[in-house]
């Protein structure tokens, strides 16, 4: 009896240590609408945000259940570059870890075209390594529609049933001499990704007016996704 309580329990821990909370993975947009400059802006700006003192403690507020995190970047349909492979957070120092790797990592020779629909099927193939995870998360970033590739639409639809979530970073133009050309511009590409891209219970779409924008509009985008999660497992004890 007390061998078979020794091996319940350590199958016991060794479950509970194989949990996550929330696997996220985050993609990123390198078209060729995203210049030099604009590369850089979107991968320090998401290293900034992830060192912010409220993600970091948002990432690291459940030890017994981290997050797992995976980025890649992707353009054409055929062209996705994992930049960090899944990563178990349970520490600053893989925060750290994970940003330094972002700014350090240097822009591929990417092709031109935007396949926001093989982008989402890529993250969710990532996504389904991970089915221990109590939510499954793609971070979609783009400054523009599709014009490769599968349809956005299509791969909506084939995913309907794949338990996960898909949110979306919209990028605005960055000319301020645009005017309100801007505003417009993003609102179209919000409505966009509204329709055809964001997935699940709850997805939402954040917006960046520019690259400029970006870690501010990435930190506010880990803090909603990341304090949803938080929020719900606080009140599981009095449901």
């Amino acid at each position: 009896m007390m061998r078979i309580m020794v091996l319940f329990l350590c199958l016991l821990a060794g479950s509970l240590s194989a949990q996550c909370r929330q696997a996220l993975v985050l993609g990123l947009d390198v078209s060729g609408s995203v210049d030099g400059s604009e590369y850089r802006l979107q991968l320090n700006g998401l290293a900034a945000a992830m060192r912010r003192p409220e993600v970091m403690q948002l990432i690291l507020s459940n030890p017994e259940a981290p997050v797992r995190l995976a980025v890649f970047e992707w353009s054409e349909p055929r062209h996705q570059r994992v930049l960090i492979e899944w990563t178990t957070v349970q520490s600053p120092d893989d925060i750290l870890k994970i940003a330094q790797t972002l700014e350090a990592s240097p822009r591929s020779n990417a092709p031109l075209g935007t396949a926001v629909g093989s982008a989402m099927l890529f993250g969710a193939n990532l996504l389904a390594d991970q089915g221990n995870c109590w939510k499954r998360t793609l971070d979609l970033s783009g400054d523009g529609k599709h014009n490769l590739g599968p349809h956005p639409r299509e791969v909506k639809s084939a995913l309907q049933t794949a338990g996960i979530t898909i949110n979306g970073l919209v990028v605005g133009a960055d000319d301020p001499n645009n005017g309100d050309k801007r505003y417009v511009q993003v609102g179209e590409l919000s409505a966009y990704y509204k329709t055809w891209v964001i997935l699940g219970p709850n997805a939402f779409i954040e917006v960046a007016l520019g690259f400029d924008d970006y870690e501010a509009a990435m930190t506010r985008k880990l803090i909603r996704e990341l304090e949803g999660l938080s929020l719900s497992q606080l009140s599981l004890p009095n449901q």
